[in-house]
């Protein structure tokens, strides 16, 4: 497994660029502060359901990534988060790279 997903949203985390949660991303999408939403792939079908509504009502795009809400919440110093908005444009848009590049073990696009 590669964990270069996982390192930049620990950078990303550093420099305050992230709203982890539902309630912290749902306020950063609602502010047009989110520039890419990261979804566990153990999330609950009923929280995915209205976090990607929120995203597609707001123009942010989505990706539900093939780690759990564990593995997530370590990567940012955090028990445990299946939500992550990523604030930042340049970070957005390295995390979009990494999972395009490595499409099947890192993130499923939804």
């Amino acid at each position: 497994m590669n964990d270069e997903l996982l390192s930049m949203l620990g950078l990303a985390r550093r420099a305050g660029r992230l709203s982890p949660g539902f309630d912290a991303a749902a306020d950063a999408m609602k502010k047009r502060r989110a520039c890419l939403l990261l979804l566990a792939n153990d999330l609950s079908r009923r929280t995915f359901d209205a976090a990607v509504g929120l995203a597609v009502q707001n123009g942010v795009e989505y990706v539900r990534c093939s780690y759990d809400m564990q593995t997530l919440g370590k990567a940012i110093g955090r028990r445990m988060t299946g939500i992550i908005s990523v604030d930042d444009g340049g970070f957005a848009k390295k995390l979009k790279a990494i999972c395009a590049d490595n499409r099947q073990e890192e993130c499923i696009d939804d």
